[in-house]
C-alpha cells in the first residue's frame, strides 16, 4: 500500500489552500451573515479549471483524478463551505453526468461551457415530497413527440438562481414507478421555468438554495439523458460519487475547525498555563486528530476506487456517513475549546458547526447512507 500523493497532487492541493486563504477567507463571514453568493470566487475557481476537474480536456476539463478532487474539496472546505458545495455539485453531479451519460451534442452544448466554468449547473431530485425516498417524483415530464411537458416543483436546489444548466430528474410514466423516471437538461430561460425565493438557512448560507417551479416546460426531446426510463439509476449513479464530494467537504470542514482550535488553544491561557497545557484539552485535540485521519482516508480510498475503475458504493457511503458525524463532532468541540468567543462569528468556528450539519443530510441522509451499507454488506 501507497500512501504518499503525487507530485502533481501535492501542487493542486497547495493552490486550492492558497486559493481558499487569499480569496475565500476574506469576506467569508459577511458573505454568509448576508448570504452573499460568491461570485467572483466562483468565477475565478472556474478560471483556474476547478469546475471541470475531472472532465476530460477533451471537454474543457482539467482531467484529473478523484483523489485530487478530493484535496481540492478539503482545502476549500476549511474555509467555506459554500463555495465548496458549488464545486461539488458542478463537478460531481453535474459535469459528472453529461460527461458518463450524455450524448457528444449533450455535451459539446453543456458539458464544455460548465466544464470550462464559464456557466454553472444544479442537479434537480429533491421535492417537497421526495426527499430520501427519491422514487415519489410527483414531477413529471409528458411525452408529447417532439418534446416533453414538464410539471412540477424542486425543491433544496443548490446554485438555484445562478446556475443556466439544470439537470431535473420527472416521471413520464407512473405505472412503471421508478423505471418510468427520465432525466432532462432544462435551460435556465426556458418559458415556465420559474426560480422561488432564496431559503433562509443555518449554514452554507452563502450558497443559493431555491425552490424551482416547471409549468408546461417545453423541453426538446434532445434533452432526454439516455434511454427512456434511465433517469431514476441515473441519478443514484451520480449520488454515489456526489458522496465522495460530500465526504471530502465534512473532511475539510473538520479539519478546518481543528486547526482554528490548536491554533487557539495555543495562544489561550487560563490558570497561569495556556490551554494546550491542559490534559483536558490535550485529550479532546487527541481525539479529533484521529478522527479526522480516519476520514481522510475513507474519502481518498472511495476516490482511489473510483480511479481505478472498482465498485466504490459502499466506500463512499461510509466515507460520507463517517466524515459528517466527525465534522459534527469536531467543530462542536471547536467552539467548546475557544469557549465564549467560539460563539461569535469573528472566530469562524461558529459558522464551521453550523455548516457541518448539512453533510448529515444532503446527498443522503446519514440513515439513507447505513441503509446502502448494509445492503452491501447483506447481499
Amino acid at each position: 500500500m501507497y500512501f504518499e500523493l503525487t507530485e502533481e497532487q501535492k501542487m493542486i492541493r497547495q493552490a486550492a489552500r492558497d486559493f481558499a486563504q487569499t480569496e475565500l477567507k476574506p469576506g467569508v463571514i459577511e458573505r454568509d451573515e448576508l448570504q452573499k453568493f460568491p461570485a467572483e470566487q466562483v468565477r475565478k475557481l472556474g478560471e483556474l479549471g476547478f469546475l471541470g476537474m475531472m472532465v476530460s480536456p477533451q471537454y474543457g476539463g482539467a482531467g484529473l483524478d478523484a483523489i485530487s478532487y478530493v484535496l481540492v474539496m478539503e482545502e476549500l472546505s476549511k474555509i467555506d463551505a459554500s463555495t465548496s458545495v458549488i464545486v461539488s455539485v458542478n463537478n460531481s453531479l453535474v459535469c459528472y453526468g453529461l460527461e458518463k451519460y450524455g450524448n457528444e451534442e449533450q455535451k459539446q452544448k453543456y458539458l464544455v461551457p460548465l466544464a470550462k466554468g464559464e456557466c454553472i449547473g444544479a442537479f434537480c431530485l429533491s421535492e417537497p415530497e421526495a426527499g430520501s425516498d427519491a422514487t415519489s417524483q410527483k414531477t413529471t415530464a409528458i411525452d408529447m413527440g417532439d418534446h416533453y411537458l414538464l410539471n412540477g416543483t424542486k425543491n433544496w436546489i443548490t446554485s438555484g438562481s445562478t446556475a443556466s444548466t439544470y439537470i431535473v430528474i420527472a416521471q413520464t410514466d407512473t405505472s412503471k414507478k421508478h423505471h418510468g423516471i427520465n432525466a432532462f437538461i432544462v435551460e435556465k430561460g426556458m418559458p415556465g421555468f420559474t426560480v422561488g425565493a432564496k431559503e433562509n438557512k443555518m449554514g452554507v448560507r452563502g450558497s443559493d438554495t431555491h425552490s424551482l417551479m416547471f409549468t408546461d416546460v417545453k423541453v426538446p426531446k434532445e434533452n432526454r439523458i439516455g434511454e427512456d426510463g434511465f433517469g431514476f439509476k441515473f441519478a443514484m449513479g451520480l449520488l454515489e460519487g456526489g458522496r465522495i464530494g460530500i465526504a471530502s467537504q465534512a473532511l475539510g470542514l473538520a479539519s478546518g475547525a481543528y486547526e482554528l482550535a490548536v491554533q487557539y488553544a495555543k495562544e489561550r491561557k487560563t490558570f497561569g498555563k495556556t490551554l494546550a497545557d491542559h490534559q483536558a484539552i490535550q485529550f479532546k485535540l487527541a481525539d479529533m486528530a484521529t478522527e479526522i485521519e480516519a476520514a481522510r482516508l475513507m474519502c481518498l480510498k472511495a476516490a482511489w476506487l473510483k480511479d481505478h475503475g472498482k465498485p466504490y458504493v459502499q466506500a463512499s457511503s461510509m466515507a460520507k456517513l463517517y466524515a459528517s458525524e466527525v465534522a459534527m463532532r469536531t467543530t462542536t468541540e471547536a467552539v467548546q475549546i475557544h469557549g465564549g468567543y467560539g460563539y461569535v462569528k469573528e472566530y469562524h468556528v461558529e459558522r464551521l458547526m453550523r455548516d457541518a450539519k448539512i453533510t448529515q443530510i444532503y446527498e443522503g441522509t446519514s440513515e439513507i447512507q447505513r441503509i446502502v451499507i448494509s445492503r452491501g454488506l447483506l447481499k
